[in-house]
């Protein structure tokens, strides 16, 4: 099956956080693939990559970055395909200043971006799902049971 996703970060260290997107849509039956592509070291990779991207079959790209998070800025600037920002977590500022470079990108680039570290990785693989699932009817069903099962999963009670 021809990989519909693209996850992309910008190291290898990158990939503690962003294995949870791969988890997500893994769980959901949703084909996709995994990078190391990064804005400043591999720039060549980079153009490769997005402005290939749709030709390959892609329909949606998660790009995780840390630091000056230039990664998801710059593989929106290259496709038409929505890009989905995941601050990493850097030492230096704990992923503010990876948020803060991915959410203010200029009017005319998109990118949606998400939460700081795991959670930001786990909603762009279940926000990747909603956008595909939108002309997917067996994906729709599987993120309606992923939804249910996890509301299932909160207790009543806190006893």
């Amino acid at each position: 099956m021809a990989p519909l996703v693209g996850i992309i970060m910008g190291s290898t260290s990158d990939w503690e956080t962003m294995r949870h997107a791969a988890e997500v849509l893994e769980a959901l039956g949703v084909a996709h693939e995994t990078k190391v592509v990064s804005a400043h070291r591999t720039p060549q990779r980079l153009y490769d990559y997005a402005t290939s991207a749709a030709d390959r079959g892609l329909k949606v790209v998660i790009a995780g970055a840390g630091g000056a998070a230039h990664l998801p800025g710059m593989a929106a600037s290259m496709t038409h395909l929505p890009v989905l920002g995941v601050p990493v977590e850097s030492k230096a500022l704990k992923g503010m200043d990876s948020l803060l470079s991915i959410a203010q990108m200029p009017g005319g680039i998109p990118v949606g971006t998400l939460a700081i570290g795991k959670p930001g990785a786990i909603n762009a693989g279940l926000l990747a799902a909603a956008i595909l699932a939108t002309s997917d009817e067996a994906l729709a069903g599987r993120l309606k049971d992923w939804r249910a099962a996890q509301t299932d999963s909160v207790a009543d009670s806190p006893e």
